[in-house]
């Protein structure tokens, strides 16, 4: 009976934050990392955990990507050069055991940092969109997706705030591109992890855990794509940047 109700518990919670994060076309890593680190399965090693976020990512970043390019958000030419760098980089990442402290601390400031910059940002109805350099964009994608790969999520919760501040996109053209990037980050982190052996994936775990996403996906990313401004989905953002970073932060603490 316990087993049940916390079993629900965790459900529900994925549930909320796959509504969440999928409204700004993020699949959701770190809030599902931050919800079962809170449970019995954050006493598992990072290799289960990484790998069984990644697959959540796949599930509900699609979604998202589906609803976001469907209502005509998606610019590919502009989401291929991050795509192009970011999965090598994130099958290395994935391959790669890497674990700290300090690294987590800074990750968490970077976050808190872009979200306030964002929120500082409040003409996103009316902003000039200009097209990244194909070097700046290669250099970014790498280093998204090999820090994507380490740390267990897709990248959007670092990609989507480097668009809206450079000013490459609106918050919904950003949403559409962070989604297509996070689903190749997420399979490319799992790639990594099968080729250097650390596969984990537990199918009987991960079926309650996958519907209970799916339908928070499928309702915030409709949410975000089709009925949400532009200024709403920036500030939706912010509160996942927030989210990622409290959850690191709370890590480094506890």
């Amino acid at each position: 009976m316990e087993q049940g109700v916390a079993l629900f518990a965790i459900c529900f919670a994925l549930f909320l934050v796959s509504i969440l994060y999928s409204s700004v076309g993020h699949g959701g890593a770190s809030g599902y990392l931050a919800v079962l680190s809170l449970t019995s399965y954050g006493q598992l090693n990072s290799p289960w955990l990484k790998q069984h976020a990644w697959v959540l990512n796949l599930a509900v970043a699609g979604l998202a990507f589906y609803h976001y390019s469907k209502a005509n958000h998606h610019i590919f030419s502009k989401t291929l050069p991050f795509i192009v760098a970011s999965i090598p980089f994130a099958f290395l990442g994935g391959f790669l055991k890497i674990d700290g402290a300090i690294y987590d601390t800074l990750l968490s400031i970077t976050l808190v940092y872009a979200a306030v910059r964002l929120l500082s940002n409040t003409n996103v109805e009316f902003i000039e969109v200009t097209n990244p350099q194909r070097r700046e964009a290669y250099t970014y994608g790498a280093g998204i997706g090999f820090v994507s790969g380490i740390i267990g999520v897709g990248g959007g919760i670092f990609l989507s705030p480097i668009l809206l501040l450079k000013r490459w996109a609106t918050p919904k053209s950003a949403a559409a591109t962070a989604a297509m990037f996070i689903w190749v980050n997420s399979a490319a982190g799992l790639f990594g992890a099968a080729a250097s052996n650390q596969l984990v994936i537990e199918t009987s775990t991960l079926i309650p855990f996958l519907f209970s996403v799916l339908i928070g996906g499928l309702v915030g990313s409709r949410y975000g794509a089709l009925y949400a401004n532009q200024k709403t989905v920036q500030y939706l953002l912010v509160c996942v940047l927030l989210l990622a970073s409290g959850k690191r932060i709370f890590e480094v603490v506890i």
